[in-house]
């Protein structure tokens, strides 16, 4: 859940009040690596129950796109669209389009397992296998037909790197994954996705289950991964999509009801739905 916030007064995330609408400068500012995703007039079922109603969003590239909203509010569905987890769910249906570098992932001869290795994913609790910590980040590129020992344990080393975990664990990478703690626990999951070399990476709440100084790290992380990847986030923490996203988009009940440069829509949202849920008014 978000933390407190004053039903009162409206989160600030910048010392100065910005204009009400993203000026183009704004715009292009988000945009100026392109867009990487696109949901158009996106419609998503549960057998006979529709989570998701006509969602129409844009995830710049190199950017972090972070989905806010009350819990059910159909962000969690709409972030596993993007890399069709939701279709080992029985019964599931969507209806429009979803565009990775403008080609439709639904469309029919998708190579979901290349699409699932472009757009990695990072769940809300830790699941590292039961291996060691080597074998973890090895895991993914093996699969996919690794075998030199000299390529894998440069890929082993570099993801660690990059998810700021090498040099806690450089000695112990034949140890259990299970004995680290939860903030290395999920950092090594982030490493595991990072391992196939994904071009977009989902995360689920991935600090919601962390005490502080994890979360704070996983937050320095997402900031240093978007400079290569194009990252979507969801969260129930406001402050934490403040601090580490680009762009924010609220859902509610199954809609989008606003979505803009994230410090225009903490200190100006145009919805007042949106200005009740950041301030805390609900949710």
């Amino acid at each position: 859940m978000s933390e407190a916030i004053s039903p009162r007064v409206p989160l600030r995330v910048a010392p100065r009040a910005l204009p009400r609408v993203p000026t183009g400068q704004d715009h292009e500012d988000l945009t100026k690596h392109g867009i990487k995703v696109t949901a158009a007039d996106v419609n998503f079922f549960y057998s006979e129950h529709q989570a998701l109603y006509g969602i129409n969003l844009a995830v710049p590239k190199n950017c972090v796109t972070a989905l806010i909203g009350p819990s059910g509010c159909g962000k969690s569905t709409f972030l596993r669209c993007l890399n069709r987890m939701n279709d080992m769910i029985d019964g599931t249906l969507l209806r429009g389009k979803i565009l990775l570098d403008g080609e439709d992932i639904y469309q029919r001869g998708t190579d979901v397992v290349e699409l699932r290795k472009r757009v990695g994913m990072v769940f809300q609790k830790s699941n590292p296998f039961p291996k060691t910590i080597y074998e973890n980040v090895a895991y993914g590129p093996r699969v996919a037909g690794v075998k030199k020992s000299v390529i894998l344990e440069e890929i082993v080393e570099k993801c660690l790197q990059q998810a700021a975990l090498w040099d806690e664990v450089q000695s112990r990478l034949n140890d259990s994954a299970l004995q680290l703690s939860g903030g290395q626990q999920q950092r090594l999951c982030i490493a595991r996705a990072l391992a196939t070399d994904p071009e977009v990476l989902l995360m689920d709440e991935p600090a919601s289950a962390l005490d502080p100084k994890s979360t704070a790290a996983i937050e320095d992380l997402i900031f240093e991964l978007k400079d290569t990847y194009t990252i979507v986030i969801v969260t129930h923490n406001m402050q934490q999509a403040a601090r580490v996203s680009d762009q924010t988009a609220f859902f509610y009940e199954g809609h989008l009801i606003e979505v803009g440069r994230t410090t225009d829509m903490f200190t100006h949202p145009r919805e007042k739905r949106t200005e009740d849920y950041i301030t805390g008014r609900f949710g």
